[in-house]
This record gives C-alpha cells, sequence and structure tokens, in this order.
C-alpha cells in the first residue's frame, strides 16, 4: 500500500477526505475534497473532476483505514493514490491545522 507521512505533505498537495459527515464538520484539512467512504463510489466522478490531472492524490481519513481502502481501489484504477499515515489524528498532533465546517478552528472526532 503506498503511503506517506503528515509531515511529508506540503502546501499544494491534493488531499481526499473520506470520513464521514460529522467528522469532517467538526474538523478536517482547510482545502481538502470530502467524499465520505460510504458515498465514494457514487460520487468518484466528483474527484475525477477535482484532483490535478496526472496529479497524486493523498487520502485521509481518522486514523488510515478507511482511506486505505480507498487509496486500494483508486490505485487499482491506476490512479496515483497513496494513503496518508495515521490519517486525521496524526495530521492534528502534528500541530496541522484543523477547521470546522464554517472555517472556524476545528477539531479530530
Amino acid at each position: 500500500m503506498p503511503s506517506v507521512a503528515v509531515g511529508d505533505l506540503v502546501d499544494g498537495d491534493f488531499l481526499l477526505d473520506v470520513r464521514e459527515d460529522d467528522e469532517w464538520q467538526s474538523g478536517h484539512a482547510a482545502g481538502a475534497l470530502h467524499i465520505p467512504i460510504s458515498e465514494f463510489v457514487a460520487r468518484y466522478g466528483e474527484l475525477t473532476e477535482a484532483a490535478p490531472q496526472d496529479g497524486r492524490i493523498h487520502v485521509i481519513c481518522r486514523s488510515g483505514g478507511r482511506s486505505a481502502q480507498v487509496t486500494q481501489y483508486l490505485a487499482q484504477q491506476g490512479i496515483d493514490a497513496v494513503n496518508v499515515d495515521g490519517g486525521m489524528q496524526i495530521w492534528e498532533a502534528a500541530g496541522r491545522p484543523v477547521v470546522d465546517d464554517k472555517g472556524q478552528p476545528g477539531f479530530v472526532l
């Protein structure tokens, strides 16, 4: 499974958050695309429209399990995707900004 550490992500990296709505609303990385894993296959077109052409997709969830499933699916589709190790828990612990659905400081649920 291709993966990347939170510390290796840089501004401008494309981030796909696959957590559920309540998790997203309480806190997420600013600029991430949100498609819950429960809706992912049905909303796959949203990802292909938003993701950079020939760019890498960094997939994140709370701890890395759900994002690993989506990363594997994307890789099977021939897309350059990597799982973010430790997910939003490590993102928050590393001091990376977390915002709620109103753009205010948030927290990882």
